[in-house]
């Protein structure tokens, strides 16, 4: 399982991104939000800080919300911070709209955003190529145009697909390189990766072009119950809501035998990659990042018993 970390705000980017590196993590994650509950990021701009202070690990939006740009835009974007990463960026999209208000605030209505969305993979897929495109849409017109300089990775940066619900799915066997939901557990993770690949064969690709991952909120320390009760109030916080109830399910947090056991249970119902968010205070975060950097990721990698 390759194990990537989510980064903090802007003003802790750079470092977040040079301890990933150095503690050996494979990706650094970024998500974003226009407007949400809380102080959120743009994940271009953040993982364009990381790649520069940063040479091997890889760069993934986790994820855009596709729908609030112009697909050309977003594509223009993503080419260029492929180039800017020397061919690190992965590009993550999903369909969003848990906060309405970011979408009045663009002119986007939100009802309209997985129409967007197919639209907007659609756009970029062809860009990618680097060839010149003509394709006309709901809310654009490309019109014999390139995209110049094209990505470094030969056909774009992989794409992943964030969402759990059936048109995600679909999505995801049509589009998208990996499949990535959140708040799932092990058994929703396996049977919607087999209907993402009953979607991929649908769709006439190869049943293995597309693989799985899981995003995860974690919370690791020696002592258990420190690291449940502080996860659990880090995701109330981020989403407004209790999820006490939801925490067994959907969380992973424990000490580092519980986090490895339960990231094991992801890997064998089918997640080759998982992104973990801290769920810890800011004055935690580096704390919880280096225990599980030494004291998860080693035995993820090793298979070592729990």
């Amino acid at each position: 399982m390759r194990v990537g970390l989510i980064a903090g705000d802007a003003d802790n980017v750079v470092r977040d991104a040079r301890s990933a590196e150095r503690y050996g993590f494979d990706y650094l994650g970024c998500g974003e939000h226009l407007f949400f509950h809380g102080p959120t990021p743009n994940a271009f701009v953040q993982l364009a800080a990381a790649a520069g202070a940063t040479s091997r690990i890889r760069l993934v939006s986790s994820i855009t919300l596709l729908p609030l740009y112009p697909a050309a835009l977003a594509a223009k974007l993503a080419a260029t911070l492929d180039r800017v990463s020397g061919g690190r960026f992965e590009l993550g999209v999903g369909a969003g709209g848990e906060y309405p208000a970011e979408f009045a605030a663009v002119g986007v209505d939100p009802a309209s955003r997985f129409r967007r969305l197919d639209e907007g993979l659609r756009v970029i897929r062809a860009l990618f190529s680097g060839e010149r495109v003509s394709i006309e849409g709901e809310s654009f017109a490309l019109r014999d145009v390139a995209l110049r300089p094209p990505p470094v990775q030969p056909g774009g940066p992989p794409i992943w697909m964030g969402g759990r619900k059936a048109g995600a799915i679909r999505r995801a066997g049509r589009y998208a390189d990996v499949w990535m939901p959140y708040m799932v557990d092990p058994g929703m993770l396996r049977e919607s990766l087999a209907r993402v690949r009953d979607a991929a064969d649908a769709a006439g690709r190869p049943r293995d072009a597309v693989s799985g991952a899981v995003f995860a909120w974690t919370c690791v320390d020696p002592d258990g119950e420190w690291a449940r009760e502080t996860g659990i109030a880090a995701v109330n916080a981020t989403y407004a809501q209790d999820f006490s109830p939801l925490a067994d399910r959907y969380l992973v947090l424990g000490t580092p035998d519980d986090v490895v056991r339960r990231l094991r249970e992801f890997a064998d119902a089918g997640a080759e990659r998982v992104l973990v968010q801290i769920a810890a205070p800011v004055a935690e975060r580096e704390r919880v990042i280096a225990s599980l950097a030494r004291d998860v990721l080693p035995r993820l990698r090793s298979g070592s018993p729990v």
